[in-house]
């Protein structure tokens, strides 16, 4: 590229933030266009004329870039036009790919389909034959099916042809929206539903100041539907190989006046909804007009109604202006009205079904997942739950846009294209995205096509890689893709969607993308003016439950978003914009920067995800070691029960007595700080002694469950290297030999050895080196479900921690009674243990088998009048309806919990959730009190905890949007 201009600076103007000021630049004397090169023969001349005639300049050269000069996709629809009329035939993607006369004069592009005539006679016919409808490829048996089908027989038929590449898709929509069965198209409706589920019906409420305003437009519109075929054009395809769309003689338009109760703006919303019914495919014509006087100001009201499948917003604006000029009595000025058969001919017929498979399988054979923004995968919407959002870009944005496409040799389509394929990736979790663009259709539709009314808009897929590409590399990419896309413009998106190895069920994309040049701000299309009337609403909506459309103002850039209900369309219209932002300071200052690096999230909801709110760290209650915890809450509660056990009870004072003689006869033997202690006991009282003391001498605990596999607790004991074994005589057969010790608690003469050891709380003068919150409290291996068992340390300062979290979410205070469920080699049975005694609490010990699902455990639960009990869903699933007391709080957690099991069991008690790998010590997450059939969440962060959802690019992910999760703290 060669500048068309030099300045020489002796600085660059910075920003306060040491950014280059583009405000500050002298603005360069621009050269005018046409200053290269002369054309050099009749061909390159014809072009330059026209170019310039497009473009509004006095001159162009050959050299100049279409649109560098201003030229955008809805020009080049003018450009190709006027070529075509100097016998020019322009090659599509050389016009979007190097788009200067020199280039499209060397390139030859493709001529018009030669369309065959339509044979029916001018006076018209009794009997259809297939020589007089050529292009509709029928025998006479199914012209017969045809001409019965529609008013007036044979004779009312002008034409029949198929239907256009687009038509074809949203047929099939209207047909499966239409299971239900329609409506009479003059019966109320009852609510406000898209036409009764009819997504592709466009309405719009016009207001008129008098009555004979209205009859005037009414009498204009009349004529337009006279002069334009497709305008009576409707659709038969019962007992047909295809659907066909078949042109009446006449097809008069309806209308039907109604009464209004309200009055005002709620006038307009009666009309809209209450009148706005099903369209029947099969009569023509698929417009209709319902008229309603507002009684309150006099003014009267339309509803103008037509079906998608025969016009577009192109159309809509030859209709006003066509209306217009009969209004203003010129009717004889409108040029002669062509046929949309031309079309259909040139878009079915100029490239072949081979051609457009070839492209599109090429582009997405090896596509075997849908993209599914937010995983939202249904695409057979009516649209009457559609939210819609509109922003303005910021028009230093806006410029800096416009500036950066030029510089990169690419259209400002191109850039929104690649930042609403990073905001795609996004919220579909995915590098590599499918999505659909909406093309003009009419760059090689035939003669004539930027005056045709009907249906040349198509949507097709265009694929984007976010990941392992540069932001430069990605645009480049995408501009050649769009260029291809518009040579296939015609190609029927059921095509395209076989091309991918999704399966005929699922949706290749579910969002879509719209570039267009408009005259209006609004979050609709502009409405084209009609005197004498004003546009009081008007409404257009797809199928994709996320459509994203850029209304190109000249000057000014407006996004607008539409959305399911279960889409914020502002979030996406911020995500957008953050985008578009991120892309245009890459391509400015960094183009070789990775484009899935590049933020979507706006900065104050960045900064919510990764400072505050969800994922915002909570001080967390304690930072001291968990002995002198327990000790202190001792004192307070000398006296109470702290554990039972079948009839065994022991009080705080009693357990705190009995773990400090044993942890000095452990620190006698050598243990301390940094040392492991396996403890291989049953459920019991002694259990929770053994556990303390460990604790107090300074070590951790490594729970062997006795009921383990021999080869699986030789493993822990290898690995943990264990510096004593707390047992008894029943179960230590069980552990298989190794070299650490072992202290017989159950052996009378250890008894006797504990009971000279002194009861007072151990010091650190009483431990080989000081005790503090860093040092492990225990180690818990993994299952080993996916390879050999991992063990995790668990600091005290996490322990302790997590069990003040857990006091606080489930309000446990000294008269709650604490069940210990979990197998003490689970590490949430540590939770357990020190969330009762922490707090005061009784914790409730039972034998394994008196915890099985049935009569066991719910003996359990009422002799001791349990309060709090952490149960597994698949142990809820298994208990009888009465199981578990009113009033009690649940816990669950380690596995999904059913909303049918949340339901049944949050009723009358509060049931928490609980989310966490073992390495976050027990648990990281706790959600507030369930209710209902719901899927629980997981909660928010307890205290002293982060939680992020991140990308592949460990980059937060919007709200909603699945991703890893990160727990730090």
């Amino acid at each position: 590229m060669t500048p068309s201009a030099l300045i020489l600076l002796n600085e660059l103007p910075l920003t306060v933030n040491g950014k280059l000021d583009r405000k500050a630049l002298p603005a360069p004397d621009a050269a005018p266009a046409g200053t290269g090169r002369g054309p050099r023969d009749a061909r390159e001349e014809a072009m330059c004329r026209a170019f310039a005639e497009v473009l509004g300049v006095e001159r162009v050269g050959v050299d100049d870039s279409f649109f560098a000069l201003g030229g955008h996709s809805l020009s080049a629809v003018s450009l190709v036009e006027r070529l075509r009329t100097r016998g020019i035939a322009v090659d599509v993607r050389t016009l979007f790919t190097a788009p200067t006369v020199a280039s499209l004069a060397s390139a030859a592009g493709r001529s018009d389909v030669r369309v065959p005539p339509n044979g029916i006679p001018a006076a018209g016919t009794d009997v259809l034959t297939p020589g007089m409808v050529p292009l509709a490829g029928l025998d006479a048996a199914q012209l017969e099916r045809v001409a019965a089908a529609v008013p007036g027989g044979a004779r009312n038929v002008a034409d029949v042809y198929p239907l256009a590449p687009l038509q074809e898709g949203i047929f099939f929509h209207h047909l499966l929206d239409a299971e239900d069965g329609p409506a009479g198209a003059d019966t109320p409706a009852e609510g406000g539903a898209a036409a009764g589920g009819d997504t592709y019906v466009v309405t719009a409420v016009l207001g008129f100041g008098s009555r004979a305003a209205l009859d005037g437009f009414v009498a204009a519109l009349r004529r337009v539907v006279e002069r334009h075929d497709i305008f009576r054009t409707a659709v038969v395809w019962e007992g047909l190989p295809e659907p066909v769309q078949v042109v009446l003689r006449e097809a008069p338009l309806r209308v039907t006046e109604v009464p209004l109760t309200a009055t005002g703006g709620e006038a307009v919303e009666e009309l809209r909804t209450r009148w706005n019914r099903p369209m029947d495919l099969g009569h023509a014509p698929l417009l209709d007009l319902h008229v309603g006087r507002d009684t309150g100001t006099g003014r009267w009201l339309v509803l103008y109604r037509f079906h998608h499948l025969i016009g577009d917003h192109t159309s809509l604006d030859v209709v006003a202006h066509e209306v217009g000029v009969l209004r203003a009595g010129r009717g004889h000025e409108l040029a002669e009205p062509l046929p949309f058969r031309d079309f259909v001919a040139q878009a079915r017929l100029r490239m072949s079904r081979d051609e457009h498979e070839a492209y599109f399988r090429a582009l997405l054979g090896d596509v075997t997942e849908p993209t599914a923004p937010y995983g939202v995968l249904e695409v057979r919407g009516d649209g009457s739950d559609v939210a819609e959002a509109s922003l303005a870009v910021d028009r230093e944005l806006a410029a800096r846009v416009r500036e950066a496409a030029r510089g990169l040799g690419v259209s400002a389509a191109t850039v929104f294209h690649v930042a609403w394929a990073r905001v795609v990736a996004a919220l579909s979790g995915r590098d590599d995205v499918v999505f659909g663009t909406v093309v003009f259709g009419r760059l090689q539709a035939g003669a004539g096509a930027d005056r045709v009314p009907g249906l040349f808009i198509n949507t097709l897929p265009v694929r984007a890689a976010v990941g392992g590409v540069s932001v430069a590399e990605a645009a480049r990419a995408m501009h050649g893709q769009l260029a291809d896309v518009l040579v296939h413009e015609h190609a029927p998106l059921t095509l395209a969607q076989r091309a991918g190895a999704v399966g005929p069920r699922t949706p290749l994309f579910t969002s879509l993308f719209n570039y267009r040049y408009s005259t209006a701000s609004g979050t609709e299309p502009a409405a084209p003016p009609i005197d004498g009337a004003e546009w009081l609403h008007a409404r257009e909506r797809t199928n994709y439950p996320l459509t994203a459309a850029v209304d190109d103002l000249g000057t000014e850039l407006r996004l607008m978003v539409q959305a399911a209900a279960s889409i914020d369309p502002w979030a996406v219209c911020g995500y957008l914009h953050t985008a578009l932002d991120a892309v245009t300071t890459a391509l400015e200052t960094a183009p070789r920067a990775p484009l899935r690096q590049l933020d979507v999230l706006p900065p104050k909801e960045l900064a919510e995800l990764t400072g505050g709110g969800a994922a915002g760290q909570r001080p967390g209650t304690d930072h001291g070691a968990l002995a002198e915890s327990f000790e202190a809450r001792a004192a307070r509660s000398a006296g109470a029960v702290a554990v039972v056990f079948g009839d065994e009870e022991l009080t705080y004072g009693e357990l705190n007595r009995r773990a400090n003689r044993l942890a000095r006869s452990l620190t006698g033997h050598g243990v301390g700080p940094e040392d492991r202690v396996g403890v291989a006991l049953p459920r019991s009282a002694e259990l929770v002694v053994a556990l303390l003391a460990v604790l107090k001498a300074g070590a951790a605990y490594v729970p062997l469950d006795p009921g383990y596999p021999a080869d699986r607790l030789a493993y822990m004991l290898d690995d943990a290297a264990p510096s004593a074994i707390l047992t008894v005589t029943s179960v230590t057969e069980d552990i298989p030999g190794r070299g650490a010790p072992r202290l017989l608690l159950d052996d009378p003469a250890t008894r006797a050895a504990l009971a000279e050891q002194p009861p007072e709380n151990l010091t650190d003068d009483d431990r080989r080196t000081p005790l503090g919150p860093e040092h492990p409290a225990y180690v818990i291996y993994t299952s080993g479900s996916t390879g050999r068992p991992k063990g995790v340390v668990v600091r005290q300062s996490g322990l302790l921690n997590t069990a003040r979290a857990a006091i606080a979410a489930a309000d446990i205070t000294p008269d709650s009674r604490v069940l210990q469920f979990a197998s003490p080699s689970f590490d949430v049975a540590s939770m357990e243990v020190w969330m009762s005694l922490l707090s005061g609490a009784c914790l409730v010990m039972a034998p394994a088998a008196d915890l099985l699902p049935g009569d066991g455990l719910v003996t359990v639960l009422k002799r001791h009048g349990v309060t709090h009990a952490g149960i597994p869903p698949v142990v809820l699933a298994a208990l009888p309806d009465d199981a578990l007391p009113e009033g009690m709080t649940l816990s669950v957690g380690g596995e999904v919990c059913a909303p049918a099991l949340v339901e049944q069991w949050s009723a009358g008690r509060r049931m928490i959730n609980q989310y966490g790998p073992t390495e976050t010590t027990v648990c990281a997450t706790m959600s507030g009190p369930l209710s209902g059939a719901v899927t629980p969440p997981i909660g928010r962060p307890i205290a002293g905890t982060r939680v992020f959802v991140l990308d592949g690019a460990l980059r937060p992910v919007p709200p909603g949007v699945p991703g890893e999760m990160y727990i730090t703290g």
